[in-house]
C-alpha cells in the first residue's frame, strides 16, 4: 500500500500548494476512493499524507524533537537572545483526536513563534481510546512544568493552547492542574474553536452549520465516539440526542443549554428539540461523556473558579461555536477573566490557512494576530 501511495498519489500535490485544512479535505475524498477500491483505509491515507510534511530549517528558530516522558514533542525556540526568561506555550494539535503529526506547524508560521513553543504529539484514536490523548497531554505538561529552567521559561508565564480537539485537551489539562500546589500555576489557557461537550449535538451552531466545511456535524460526533470507544456504532443515537438519560441532561442543563446561547447567535435558525431518553445499553457505551476530562464543560464550579486567565476563539460558521460560547459564560460566571475573539466570517480550521499561497483567508490572520496579542499581554 505504501509503495502505491508513494508512486501514484503524490502527483496530486505537485502543482498545488493547498492550505493545510483544505488539503485534509482533499485527502479525505481521495482516501475514500482508495478505501472503496480496497487499497487502503481512508484513515491511513489521510495520516500518510499528513506525515509527508517534512521539517525544514528555519534561520530564526532552534527546532528540536524530544520526548517528554513517553510523549514525542517538538520544541521551537527563538535564536534571538532574551534578557529575561521567555513565555512557554504547550500546544495540543487538533484533528478530532484521530489525526495529527509533528508537521502541523509549518515554517511559514515561524514569524509568530516568539516564545518557547512546545508542540506535542499525543496518541491517536481509534487505536488509543480515551483517556490516552488526555493522559499524554497531562504527562508532557507536568514534565515541562518540572523542567522549566532547562528551557529558559519563566515559571509564571506558562500557557496551554490547542485548537479543536486540542482545545478540548488544553481545557481538560488546565482543569486538572488548577488545584495543584506542587507545580507552577498556569498563566493562561488558549482555546481555539474547542469541542467541549458531547451531550447535545443539536445546539444552534450544530443545526446552523451541520453541512459547513471543514467540520460537519456528523463528523464532530463521529470523532468524539472514535476517541471514546474506538468506533462510532452509536452515531445516530448521539446525533439525535438519545444517548444520555433525561435526568442527566436536566442535571447539566444549567451549563449545556441553548438558553445560555445569546439570541444573536440564533437568528440564522434554530429549532428546539424534544428531550429524548435512552436505553441503559446505549448509555453504558457512552456514559464517560459525563467525565470532565473528556467533556470539560461539565466540570464543577469549584474547579472552574480556579482556572487561569483564558482566551477563547470562536467562528460563526463552525459547529463547535456554541461549545466555546457556553464555556465562555461558565468562566465569566465564575469570575475567570476571559478574552473572547469571534470571527464573524470564519469557519472551523481557518487559523491554519492564514498564510497559504493557494487559498488564504484574511480572517485567519486576524484570529492568529489576536492570539499573539493575548500572549504578549501576559
Amino acid at each position: 500500500m505504501l509503495h502505491f501511495l508513494r508512486h501514484t498519489v503524490p502527483f496530486l500535490w505537485k502543482k498545488k500548494d493547498l492550505s493545510s485544512e483544505f488539503s485534509v479535505l482533499f485527502a479525505f475524498e481521495q482516501g475514500k476512493i482508495l478505501e472503496n477500491l480496497g487499497i487502503c483505509t481512508q484513515l491511513n491515507f489521510v495520516r500518510y499524507m499528513q506525515g509527508r510534511k517534512t521539517l525544514g530549517a528555519d534561520p530564526k528558530l532552534f527546532i528540536e524533537d524530544l520526548w517528554f516522558e513517553k510523549v514525542p514533542v517538538r520544541i521551537y525556540q527563538p535564536k534571538t537572545p532574551s534578557a529575561s526568561q521567555r513565555t512557554g506555550v504547550m500546544f495540543f494539535h487538533g484533528g478530532g483526536w484521530v489525526f495529527g503529526s509533528l508537521g502541523k506547524i509549518h515554517n511559514r508560521n515561524s514569524s509568530y513563534v516568539l516564545y518557547n513553543f512546545i508542540l506535542l504529539l499525543y496518541r491517536l484514536a481509534p487505536e488509543h481510546k480515551y483517556p490516552a490523548a488526555y493522559e499524554d497531554c497531562l504527562s508532557a505538561t507536568q514534565h515541562f512544568l518540572q523542567h522549566l529552567q532547562h528551557y529558559a521559561v519563566d515559571p509564571a508565564r506558562v500557557t496551554v493552547c490547542g485548537d479543536s480537539a486540542g482545545g478540548n485537551l488544553a481545557a481538560a489539562v488546565s482543569q486538572t492542574l488548577a488545584g495543584r500546589s506542587d507545580l507552577p500555576r498556569l498563566r493562561a489557557q488558549i482555546l481555539i474553536y474547542p469541542g467541549l461537550q458531547a451531550l447535545d449535538f443539536n445546539l444552534p451552531s450544530y443545526q446552523q452549520n451541520r453541512g459547513v466545511p471543514l467540520l460537519f456535524r456528523e463528523r464532530a460526533a463521529f470523532y468524539m465516539l472514535q476517541y471514546l470507544n474506538g468506533n462510532a456504532t452509536k452515531l445516530e443515537e448521539v446525533l439525535e440526542g438519545s444517548h444520555i438519560p433525561v435526568d442527566i441532561k436536566l442535571k447539566y442543563k444549567k451549563w449545556v443549554s441553548p438558553d445560555n446561547i445569546p439570541e444573536e447567535f440564533k437568528v440564522r435558525g434554530y429549532k428546539p428539540r424534544v428531550l429524548l431518553d435512552c436505553t441503559t445499553e446505549i448509555f453504558e457505551k457512552v456514559k464517560r461523556f459525563c467525565e470532565p476530562n473528556l467533556c470539560p464543560l461539565l466540570a464543577e464550579d469549584a474547579i472552574i473558579q480556579q482556572l487561569p486567565e483564558s482566551f477563547i476563539l470562536t467562528c460563526e460558521y463552525d459547529v463547535l461555536r456554541d461549545d466555546g460560547l457556553l464555556y465562555k459564560k461558565r468562566l465569566e460566571d465564575n469570575g475567570v477573566p476571559v478574552t473572547w475573539y469571534h470571527i464573524k466570517d470564519g469557519f472551523h480550521g481557518i487559523i491554519n490557512s492564514f498564510n497559504s499561497n493557494w487559498l488564504s483567508f484574511p480572517a485567519g490572520k486576524r484570529g492568529l494576530d489576536n492570539i499573539v496579542n493575548f500572549l504578549r499581554s501576559l
